[in-house]
């Protein structure tokens, strides 16, 4: 007797983000009324979702991450009450009617201050929809996991998460009333080289809920607090110096204004730093690190530090020392990517740059 044939198994994957310059202008209202922009760029560290579809109508939903199984007789059945419940929205979202077993986990912890949560409602978006057999182009795609998190469920945050997933690379992001538009820069491969080289990531911790901090910080603009709507335009300005400094190859230019964007984001909510991570930055600053900022909301996570070329080996130790953990990483040029396996197939989509 010969054997049943497999079922097919789906996967997608979206690289998380550092932010480099400009987090917070995308956060509304403020760019519907004075337009937002970021710089972004995604690393090869990503958050990845495995579908495999079942004969009947029974719905498993399992994060590696929080080890955690919400199972249902039908996707219908499904009900939100606190448990996974950024993979049920997605799957409402989509409209799965089919029984599927479904996994998530990512290669950062939530709250890292990487885009976790944004870049797996992206993978998620991915993987059903080449599931079902209808891939979302790249705006779609980012626009609908926006609303999903925002709208659906009512998260607080802002866009650039999204679409720093869904298309991948260095991005300069503009955010209007009306539309986001994703610039990919064409930077030079021997900056590229030399940013690696001296960039340093270094987890220090105590993750956090980001969406507090961001709705003390949209309350703080709400009620025109001269200094949150000071150093929001501020870091927009800081953006776009950056941007040219990037084009340009100018590294030790972006060490400064990374340090400069820091001081300005610390501006917008007294929970975006600790005393813990003031005193990181200082010792880092001393063993020779340029700048440095939080890649995301702030109050943990990770750290990103650009070093002077000869001192990155230093700064490390030191960071390690009072128990910081440095983490290697690479730009990943690619997006969100999606493929199937099947007996004896293999066939792979991949947004941004072609799957190599």
């Amino acid at each position: 007797m010969s054997a049943a044939p497999r079922r097919r198994l789906f996967r997608a994957r979206a690289p998380l983000r550092l932010s480099l310059c400009g987090g917070g202008t995308d956060v509304s209202p403020y760019p519907e009324e004075h337009g937002g922009m970021v710089l972004s760029a995604t690393i090869n560290q990503y958050a990845y979702v495995s579908v495999r579809p079942r004969r009947d109508s029974r719905l498993t939903l399992a994060s590696l991450d929080y080890d955690t199984v919400a199972k249902y007789d039908h996707p219908r059945r499904m009900r939100f009450d606190g448990r996974l419940d950024l993979i049920k929205a997605v799957v409402k979202a989509l409209r799965v009617r089919g029984g599927a077993d479904l996994w998530t986990h990512s290669d950062a912890p939530p709250g890292s201050g990487l885009g976790s949560s944004s870049t797996m409602v992206v993978a998620l978006i991915g993987c059903i929809s080449a599931w079902h057999g209808r891939a979302l182009a790249g705006y779609d795609a980012a626009e609908l996991a926006y609303r999903i998190e925002r709208v659906d469920l009512g998260l607080a945050g802002g866009r650039q998460d999204q679409y720093a997933a869904t298309f991948g690379g260095i991005n300069f992001i503009e955010f209007h009333a009306d539309a986001t538009v994703v610039n990919p820069l064409r930077i030079r491969a021997d900056v590229l080289n030399e940013l690696e080289y001296r960039l340093l990531l270094c987890y220090v911790g105590q993750t956090r809920q980001s969406a507090k901090i961001i709705e003390r910080q949209t309350a703080s603009y709400r009620e025109r607090k001269p200094q949150v709507v000071a150093a929001l335009h501020r870091l927009k300005a800081e953006t776009l110096e950056m941007k040219k400094a990037l084009l340009l190859g100018d590294v030790d230019g972006i060490g400064e204004l990374l340090h400069q964007a820091w001081e300005n984001k610390k501006k917008l909510d007294p929970g975006i730093t600790t005393g813990r991570v003031d005193r990181l930055y200082a010792l880092a600053r001393k063993e020779g690190a340029i700048g440095g900022k939080m890649p995301g909301a702030g109050g943990g996570g990770y750290f990103l530090f650009l070093t002077r070329f000869d001192r990155k080996h230093r700064v490390a130790a030191a960071l390690e020392k009072m128990g910081g953990q440095v983490v290697p990483f690479q730009f990943e040029k690619r997006g969100l990517t999606t493929w199937a396996s099947a007996p004896g197939r293999l066939a792979a989509r991949t947004r941004g740059a072609e799957a190599d």
